[in-house]
């Protein structure tokens, strides 16, 4: 997708989703999106005149072209800087028919409109200063939040909290650099603008920040895309059924024969508001086949990735020894803060009393369920719920978006340079260097640093309307 911020084309689109509904609402937006309207409306009011409309407020009237009558419809006029592209802009509300809307469309673009590109209002809010760009790629993840968390991320994000943190880091080191760059102008005179000590104690702070909205993205991307919930175990132990039943749909093929699941199968489910998504994984085991033993991979890959393992295991066949043994196996994980995991007794339906070993091992969340019977499911989507009540949700800033996250790390590793210079008492150029560099990532987060490649990348993953 080419970005051109100075284009000055009139854009319309279908604003809301394709197909066909109760309404539509078409968007335009450009310099000569009030004229182009005018050419086609009708107010009822006799007095409408376009020039002297209200922004913000709607007319109902009837669009016609060189055939007739298309459709009555109520059109909203926005004046610049008051819209959300920061131009001049119309809205046409009108039935819903498929039809309506692309003779509408047509209609517009025989008066000179083209069509929008994905995401080009946005890219022209973000241009005309409506928008940085942490905040325009906030109106995405709004688009697209399907949970309650995710949305109050997205809402939090669009309006500005997590870009003035970005903002006043980069400030705070806009102004050292600043001094460090005026003693290159002296380098001749050897003197020191910059207070060393004082610079020490700021890269600190500015580390210290930085790693911790890096350590806040398995929050946000746990938020943003749904709690990763790995369910392992050995083979046939019924993890394919509990992924059923959890889900309530028949999405993992259940078979009595050994490594019928030879890949990773996920889906996202919500739950009182939250998102979480459940990864059904090979069963663990060893084996000669050498596809199965990819599936085995990727399960221990997705055990690293998660944040909530479900280890199940068959209550019918899990003794002492074997208990121990899986125990030992996953001591790792159960001793890693950052994971939750829940040992899962299935097949609880077969015995008429729960195996004595359970009893040792208090340490672990356990639960005993029949996966068949959808017996006790509840009590793990309660447990489940608890987990995502724990996260730390209540920092004033949330990282949930990959680019944000890879230009934080890269600015944390300038400025890592930066503190080993200081500790060498390397050059000031060379400082100044790797200082241009943590001011350079930290710029392309917000927009204050970026290029046609970037934006185009961002915005050409909006849908076409927004």
């Amino acid at each position: 997708m080419y970005i051109d911020l100075q284009n000055d084309d009139t854009i319309c689109a279908l604003a809301s989703p394709a197909g066909m509904g109760a309404i539509a609402v078409i968007r335009v937006s450009g310099k000569a999106s009030h004229s182009i309207a005018n050419q086609i409306f009708k107010a009822a009011k006799k007095t409408f005149v376009m020039d002297q409309s209200e922004s913000h407020k709607a007319y109902f009237g009837q669009i016609v072209d060189s055939v007739g009558f298309v459709d009555e419809v109520l059109l909203t006029v926005f004046r610049a800087p008051h819209s959300y592209t920061g131009e001049d802009a119309v809205e046409i509300s009108c039935h819903g028919s498929v039809y309506i809307q692309q003779r509408m469309l047509k209609l517009l673009l025989s008066k000179g409109a083209r069509l929008a590109e994905p995401g080009e209002f946005t890219m022209r809010a973000f241009g005309n200063g409506h928008f940085d760009l942490a905040q325009a790629e906030a109106v995405a993840d709004l688009i697209a939040s399907q949970s309650k968390a995710a949305h109050s991320l997205a809402v939090n994000q669009m309006r500005g909290g997590f870009s003035e943190r970005i903002k006043d880091l980069r400030t705070q080191l806009i102004d050292f650099t600043a001094l460090i760059e005026l003693e290159l102008d002296f380098s001749e005179e050897d003197v020191e603008f910059a207070n060393r000590d004082k610079f020490k104690e700021l890269l600190q702070q500015l580390r210290k920040e930085i790693s911790r909205l890096m350590e806040s993205f398995q929050t946000g991307n746990a938020i943003k895309n749904g709690i990763p919930v790995a369910i392992i175990g050995k083979p046939n132990v019924g993890k394919s059924t509990l992924l059923n039943a959890i889900l309530n749909e028949e999405k993992a093929i259940v078979s009595d024969i050994p490594g019928t699941t030879r890949d990773t199968i996920e889906d996202t489910i919500i739950l009182d508001g939250q998102a979480f998504r459940f990864i059904d994984t090979a069963g663990l085991r060893q084996s000669e086949d050498v596809i199965e033993n990819l599936g085995i991979e990727r399960t221990y890959d997705k055990i690293q990735k998660a944040t909530v393992i479900l280890y199940l295991c068959d209550l019918t066949a899990c003794d002492n020894d074997s208990a121990d043994e899986m125990i030992h196996e996953f001591r790792d994980f159960i001793q890693d803060e950052n994971k939750h995991f829940i040992l899962i007794g299935n097949k609880a339906d077969l015995l008429l009393e729960t195996p004595a070993h359970f009893s040792e091992m208090v340490a672990l969340e356990t639960i005993f369920i029949s996966a068949k019977r959808k017996e006790n499911i509840n009590l793990i989507i309660d447990s489940l719920l608890q987990i995502a009540q724990r996260l730390d949700t209540n920092q004033d800033t949330i990282v949930s978006n990959v680019r944000h996250y890879n230009a934080l790390h890269q600015a944390l590793v300038s400025l890592d340079a930066v503190e080993e210079s200081f500790a060498q008492n390397l050059p000031t150029d060379l400082v100044a260097i790797d200082l241009r560099a943590a001011l350079h990532h930290l710029g392309t987060i917000t927009g204050q640093i970026s290029n046609d490649e970037i934006l185009g990348s961002i915005f050409s993953k909006f849908c076409i309307g927004k």
